[in-house]
């Protein structure tokens, strides 16, 4: 999956810089999850990004996927389908920010991962990658708008590593051992705070950073992130990361960015 935010933010806002990550305790939660995908059983996988554009709106991409598990060998095999993209964007925007995706709807993009959920790679990256350049070279000669010019030249300048680590990020994040980012422990940070609640596991997270923005002095940003996860499954059903500008000068707060991936069964229709 070719995340359409990755692209969406380089063109609408300067990007946020991320705190340091800390390395996480051996004794971790997340960890220990068992990873069991439910084979055979479709499910809907809606990734969506809202950022503040240039003229100051929130604008919304969510990409809808199809998903289905099976077993492959000691692992198992993730079979994705990109089903539409959905924005609130004008359309002339939302053509030039999910160019590189608009080929693939319709086309099942195969990923294979390892029996604990650790390792995440895609079964055949040469066959997608000959598509996505093709798409790419396509739009770069057509576009008038130098937004996907732009993007286009993005991707193509891309090393193979990288453009595989940016299709494999939301499968990533939707698997609990293979996830970077959710913290495995709260012990002693009081930044984390973890619940259990039966089968549910929700890891709750705050951050703080700062962006710049027109040249002017960087603003504190706080960056809040939710995780709900299926401790049956090891799958991520939901994560929420919210990244807020906070006024110096009253209690006021903006919401610049939004991330939420949500995992629901059924087909997407």
């Amino acid at each position: 999956m070719i995340a359409v935010g990755a692209w969406a933010a380089a063109l609408m806002l300067p990007a946020a810089s991320e705190p340091a990550s800390v390395p996480p305790s051996e004794s971790a939660a997340v960890t220990e999850q068992n990873f069991a995908p439910p084979g055979g059983q479709p499910m809907t996988y809606r990734v969506t990004t809202r950022r503040i554009s240039r003229s100051g709106n929130l604008i919304s991409f969510t990409l809808v996927y199809a998903l289905e598990w099976q077993g492959a060998g000691r692992g198992y095999r993730l079979d994705a389908v990109l089903r539409r993209i959905e924005s609130d964007a004008r359309p002339e925007l939302v053509r030039a920010l999910t160019g590189l995706v608009q080929p693939l709807i319709g086309e099942r993009i195969a990923y294979l991962v390892d029996a604990d959920g650790r390792s995440v790679v895609l079964a055949d990256p040469a066959q997608l990658w000959a598509q996505v350049a093709e798409s790419t070279q396509a739009m770069a000669a057509d576009a008038k708008a130098p937004e996907a010019q732009q993007v286009a030249a993005l991707l193509a300048a891309l090393p193979d590593a990288e453009r595989d680590r940016l299709v494999t990020a939301d499968i990533r994040a939707l698997i609990a051992p293979a996830s970077t980012e959710i913290p495995a422990t709260g012990d002693g940070d009081a930044s984390v705070s973890i619940r259990h609640d039966g089968a549910q596991l929700s890891i709750a997270k705050v951050e703080k950073g700062e962006v710049a923005a027109g040249g002017t002095a960087a603003n504190p940003l706080d960056i809040e992130m939710l995780w709900t996860i299926d401790t049956t499954t090891g799958l991520v059903m939901r994560e929420q990361r919210q990244s807020w500008i906070a006024d110096p000068d009253s209690a006021a707060r903006t919401l610049v960015e939004e991330r939420v991936r949500a995992l629901s069964p059924g087909d997407p229709g």
